[in-house]
């Protein structure tokens, strides 16, 4: 193999595959990067056997051929290089000779035949959706996503489609429920479709989604799932997650016999001073009294106490209900509107957070469980 391609452009398309290389493995083909030199472009694949992303620049291919490097220490290098045009030649012997001006490197490369092949999605469903759109949707659910590996469906998001294009996106990790809902082109056919993608695979594709009106194609298939990007030559390749997912319209209360008005800012601000004598070390629920036209906020820790209100439109009938202030902070901050509408019910039942009335009503819902709260809390 023996190519020339510009600097800039080789070290994003390393440091965009490199989400995908396992650093430390006991395969060390795993650590590498797979760079394929073949017409006027080269490919860049990394791949952990979990996720895999793939990316295309182009070059100047004077000997086509495929190697793999390892991807730290490419990176390294590369970036280390003078600006300008970088040369990579591979011997027939391993050695492969990195350079850029007087500046040079011979490092081994690993064989490409030891190198994993990306599963075959084998595509079933296709769905088409604006890139900043996709991302805002990731952005503004992901933060509910389970940690518990106990339940392996929730370490990931639903993704479910209508047989109208409508995309819903549903994260929940047991005190909480995210949900935003966005309209998608529809491609193959307008059947329904549902698949769980893991966590980390939707964080890499936020990252690489711009906030543009170019489009990412989501390629459903029976064990995969694929993100493509035309605009970007991107491609990400992610296993999905099998078990049970939350049947989350079910879990929705839909009897709210209380709903209040509120401005998202002002309450962010109450929460977040009565949130500073609250430490990992000192925890505390919120203790929130939903009044006629006003939100009583307090808290008590060994610190000391804090108390705030907010004005609110509505009443409560003086409704009493604990919160873990990071999670309905986390709710809070992830709503796309400047008024928000709060349902609520008992002490015991979920929070439900949405817009207010308007164009955007169904776009998102938050659910927050409560805290159950002590006497002196």
């Amino acid at each position: 193999m023996n190519i020339v391609c510009d600097k800039t452009l080789l070290s994003a398309a390393i440091d965009g595959v490199s989400k995908a290389v396992t650093m430390r493995s006991s395969i060390p083909v795993l650590e590498g990067i797979l760079l394929k030199a073949e017409g006027f472009q080269l490919t860049l694949t990394g791949y952990d056997l979990e996720m895999g992303i793939v990316t295309t620049i182009e070059a100047n291919i004077k000997e086509p051929g495929e190697i793999v490097l390892n991807a730290k220490l490419l990176s390294s290098m590369i970036s280390r290089m003078p600006a300008g045009q970088i040369s990579i030649v591979a011997a027939d012997n391993g050695k492969t000779t990195i350079q850029s001006g007087v500046a040079q490197f011979e490092i081994q490369s690993m064989a490409a035949t030891d190198f994993p092949e990306l599963p075959n999605t084998g595509a079933e469903e296709t769905l088409t959706i604006k890139t900043g759109v996709l991302r805002d949707m990731i952005d503004r659910t992901l933060y509910a996503v389970s940690q518990d590996e106990k339940k392996p469906a929730h370490t990931g998001e639903l993704f479910e489609r209508n047989g109208e294009g409508l995309l819903t996106v549903v994260a929940v990790d047991g005190y909480r429920l995210a949900l935003r809902r966005e309209t998608t082109q529809l491609n193959v056919s307008e059947t329904a479709c549902q698949f769980v993608i893991p966590a980390p695979a939707l964080n890499e594709v936020s990252k690489i989604c711009g906030d543009t009106d170019e489009t990412v194609e989501i390629v459903q298939g029976s064990r995969h799932i694929m993100f493509r990007l035309e605009s970007e030559k991107i491609t990400l390749i992610t296993r999905r997650l099998e078990g049970d997912f939350l049947n989350y319209n079910q879990a929705i209360p839909t009897n709210n016999p209380i709903a209040i008005s509120v401005d998202r800012k002002k309450l962010i601000s109450c929460i977040e001073r009565c949130s500073l004598i609250i430490t990992e070390q000192q925890k505390s629920p919120l203790r929130c009294t939903f009044g006629d036209g006003v939100l009583d906020i307090r808290t008590a820790t060994a610190i000391g106490t804090a108390q705030d209100q907010c004005p609110m439109v509505g009443n409560g009938n003086g409704l009493e209900i604990g919160f873990n202030n990071k999670y309905i902070l986390d709710a809070l901050k992830a709503a796309n509107a400047e008024t928000l509408r709060i349902s609520l019910n008992t002490p015991i039942s979920p929070c439900i957070i949405q817009p207010e009335e308007g164009d955007n009503q169904d776009q998102f819902l938050y659910m927050v469980l409560p805290v159950r709260l002590k006497a002196g809390q």
